[in-house]
């Protein structure tokens, strides 16, 4: 079976799971996106490796493994979504030490929050992405749908019924002081998912 690689387009929050967030991937080579549902933990650990200016004040649980693989030199190499089965994702880490390549079981949230910290490509199988892929919908006036964003998201099967819709949370009435402030607050909260957006609205007005 063929892979296929996928890069990260973003995090939405779930609509019909209360406290559960939308991981979308991207095809490198075609217009299908992958959606995969986590939960709040990971997609702060994802969302803060993402935004690479926001550092937390202590190691998250996946900063701790990439401190821990640092140290006895594991280093992974790719990530794989290799199953599909009742609607979950399973995934596979390829990690090295010494020329001796290993392959660990994880969660796909873990094994994308892993792969972000040591720069490792995510694939998939191309009959997972057959089966679970969704496409952009590319001529949004043609659909029912009111919204405006040319990210409108359709989904071909009933393989996966995410509505994904990004909340907005405006932040372009407050001057840099205040965003600053809000950011550093945000940060030692631990809501990175709230940082990033106010970092977004920083670089905005600093451009």
């Amino acid at each position: 079976m063929s892979l296929v690689k996928l890069t990260i387009k973003g995090i939405s929050y779930s609509q019909t799971q209360n406290g559960a967030y939308a991981l979308i991937l991207n095809e490198v080579d075609g217009e299908r996106k992958l959606p995969i549902v986590i939960g709040a933990f990971e997609a702060q650990s994802i969302a803060i490796a993402l935004e690479k200016e926001i550092k937390p004040p202590r190691p998250l649980t996946h900063d701790l493994f990439k401190n821990f693989a640092d140290r006895f030199d594991i280093v992974v190499k790719q990530v794989i979504i290799h199953k599909l089965v009742d609607g979950v994702f399973y995934s596979s880490i390829i990690c090295e030490r010494d020329k001796i390549e290993e392959i660990i079981d994880a969660r796909t949230s873990d094994a994308i929050a892993l792969a972000l910290r040591f720069n490792a490509p995510i694939f998939t199988y191309k009959n997972i992405l057959d089966k679970a892929g969704i496409y952009l919908n590319v001529n949004p006036a043609e659909t029912t749908n009111e919204n405006q964003d040319n990210d409108n998201i359709l989904t071909p099967t009933d393989t996966y019924e995410e509505d994904v819709v990004v909340p907005a949370d405006n932040y372009s009435g407050y001057s840099l002081k205040e965003l600053y402030q809000k950011l550093d607050d945000a940060v030692q909260n631990e809501d990175y998912e709230k940082a990033a957006k106010i970092r977004d609205e920083i670089s905005k007005k600093e451009s």
